[in-house]
C-alpha cells in the first residue's frame, strides 16, 4: 500500500514534481511571523513526550477535539499526557479533509520517520516512539529549528517586554531570533480598567508615567527604538479591521485621559483614538525602515463563558465580516499622503476580501521597492490547501505572484515547520498545472526564479535579513 506521505504528496503532475524537488524542497526557511516562545528557544527546552510538543497551546487541535465531542479536560485540563494524546488520536480520523490531518502526518513523517496513520489503534505505538525520540538531545528545540533549515524566526512581542530571552540568544545561536513589535493592547479600548493597567505596565517598562497621549507616543517610540536595537525590523497588528476617521490632537488627548481614568468612551471616540494611535505607530515603522504587518478580519473570543474560564487564544475565534475598503483606503492613503507609508503586508481572514486587498495594495506601490505594499500569505482558517490555492490564484490574477514573500507558520508549535513544505507543494502544484495547461511557458529561466523566490529568496530580499 502506498504511503500517505510520499515524495509527490500534493503534486499531481510531472511539472509540479520537477519544480518542487529541484527548486523548492531544499530552500531554507525565513519564518517572519510566528508565536513561538523565545524563552523556550533560549532555554533549549526538551519535550518529555509528544503531547507536550504537539498539544500544549495548540488551539487548532483543541478546537477540533471539542468539535469531535472531546471533554475540555483533555484539551486544557490536568489529565495525564498520554490520555490527552489518545483523545487527539481519536479526533484525527474525523479530521480527514482538514489541514490538521495533513499537518499531523507530515510532522510524524518529517520529524520521526513515522508513516503510519494516526488513529486509536496506532496511538500508543506512535506516542511511545515519538516521545522516546523527543527526549534525545537531537530533538531539543534548537535542534528542531536547525533540522528544518530555519534561518530567521520573528517572534511576536509586546512593547512592554524586556526581551530578556532575545538578549540571551544574541550571538549564542546561529539562527536569528528577532522580536516583532505587537502593540495591540494600545488600541484595546473596550475595557478601561484593563487599558489603564496596561498603560501603567507600559510606562514602567520605559521608566515613565504616562498621563497624556503625547507621553504615550513618546514611550512607544522609546520601546520601538529598543526593539530596533535588539534587531527588530517588523511590527505586527492584529486588528479586527482598519480604523479611520478625522480627529484633532486635543480630542485624542481628552479621550486618552478618559480611558486612563477608567471611564468608558463612545464608539466615535474609540475610532478617533485608534486612528490617531495607529497613525503614530505606522509613522514609527516608516521612520526606522520597518515592515508593518496587518492581520485583519478575525472575530475573536466569541464564547464569553470560555473566555472567562480560559482566556484568549484558546480556540474560540472565527472569520468576521468583510473589511471596510473605504476605511482601509483612507488610513493607508493618509500615511502615503505625507510620505510615511512604509513596507506593508496585508493579511486577511475572510476569503471574500482577497481581491479587494490585492488591488488595495496596488494603490500604494510607488516604485521605490518591489511590492512595497503586498498581500500576505493565506492566514489562520485560510491556511489550508483550498485557501492557499485561492490565494495564489487571486494573487497571480490581480498582482505579481513572482514577488510574493511567501509562507509564515503563524504557530505556537515547534513542530509546525512542515507547513512550509505543505505551502511549497501547493504553490508548485499550482504552477505545474498552469504550465501543463499551456497558461505559463515551460521555461526554466522563467519558472526557477518564481519558485525559488516564493519559497525563500523574496523574503530574504524584502526584509534584508543577512543581505
Amino acid at each position: 500500500m502506498k504511503k500517505f506521505i510520499h515524495d509527490d504528496f500534493l503534486l499531481t503532475n510531472k511539472t509540479a514534481s520537477r519544480l518542487y524537488h529541484q527548486y523548492s524542497e531544499n530552500q531554507p526557511i525565513i519564518d517572519f511571523h510566528c508565536h513561538l516562545s523565545p524563552a523556550m528557544i533560549a532555554d533549549d527546552r526538551q519535550f518529555d513526550n509528544l503531547t507536550q510538543a504537539w498539544l500544549e497551546g495548540d488551539h487548532y487541535k483543541w478546537r477540533a477535539m471539542r468539535t469531535n465531542g472531546i471533554d475540555e479536560k483533555y484539551c486544557t485540563g490536568k489529565v495525564p499526557d498520554i490520555d490527552k494524546f489518545r483523545k487527539w488520536a481519536e479526533t484525527v480520523p474525523a479530521a480527514v479533509g482538514n489541514p490538521l490531518y495533513h499537518w499531523t502526518h507530515l510532522e510524524l513523517a518529517r520529524y520521526f520517520g513515522i508513516f503510519d496513520l494516526l488513529s486509536p489503534s496506532t496511538a500508543d505505538k506512535i506516542y511511545e516512539q515519538a516521545s522516546e525520540m523527543l527526549r534525545s538531545k537531537e530533538f531539543s528545540i534548537r535542534s528542531l529549528l536547525k533540522k528544518n533549515r530555519v534561518e530567521v524566526v520573528c517572534t511576536t512581542d509586546d512593547p512592554s517586554d524586556n526581551l530578556e530571552y532575545h538578549k540571551k540568544l544574541r550571538g549564542s545561536f546561529e539562527i536569528l531570533i528577532l522580536p516583532t513589535f505587537r502593540p495591540d493592547n494600545v488600541v484595546k479600548t473596550e475595557d478601561p480598567e484593563k487599558f489603564r493597567a496596561y498603560i501603567e505596565k507600559l510606562g514602567k517598562s520605559a521608566g515613565r508615567e504616562i498621563s497624556d497621549f503625547e507621553t504615550l507616543i513618546e514611550v512607544l517610540d522609546n520601546r520601538h527604538e529598543f526593539f530596533h536595537q535588539m534587531g527588530g525590523r517588523l511590527s505586527d497588528h492584529g486588528l479586527d479591521r482598519f480604523y479611520f476617521t478625522s480627529f484633532t490632537a486635543p480630542e485624542v488627548n481628552s479621550i486618552f485621559k478618559k480611558l486612563i481614568q477608567g471611564d468608558h468612551i463612545t464608539e466615535e471616540e474609540s475610532e478617533k483614538y485608534r486612528t490617531a494611535a495607529m497613525t503614530e505607530l505606522c509613522r514609527m515603522n516608516h521612520k526606522r525602515g520597518w515592515t508593518q504587518q496587518f492581520h485583519v478580519g478575525a472575530l475573536r473570543n466569541n464564547n464569553s463563558r470560555a473566555f472567562r474560564l480560559l482566556g484568549p487564544d484558546t480556540g474560540w475565534d472565527s472569520i468576521a465580516a468583510p473589511q471596510d475598503a473605504f476605511k482601509m483606503s483612507g488610513f493607508l492613503n493618509s500615511l502615503d499622503d505625507t510620505s510615511q507609508l512604509g513596507k506593508t503586508i496585508l493579511y486577511n481572514l475572510n476569503p471574500a476580501d482577497n481581491e479587494m486587498l490585492i488591488t488595495m495594495a496596488g494603490n500604494f506601490n510607488d516604485g521605490t521597492t518591489a511590492v512595497k505594499v503586498q498581500f500576505g500569505a493565506a492566514w489562520w482558517f485560510l491556511d489550508q490547501k483550498t485557501g492557499m490555492e485561492k490565494h495564489i490564484r487571486d494573487l497571480s490574477s490581480f498582482g505579481l505572484m513572482r514577488r510574493f514573500v511567501g509562507m509564515v507558520t503563524d504557530s505556537r508549535s515547534f513542530l509546525s515547520y512542515p507547513r512550509h513544505e505543505y505551502f511549497r507543494r501547493v504553490v508548485c502544484n499550482f504552477a505545474g498545472e498552469e504550465v501543463e495547461k499551456g497558461y505559463i511557458p515551460d521555461e526554466e529561466d522563467l519558472l526557477r526564479p518564481v519558485i525559488e523566490g516564493i519559497s525563500y529568496k523574496n523574503a530574504k530580499e524584502y526584509f534584508g535579513f543577512g543581505v
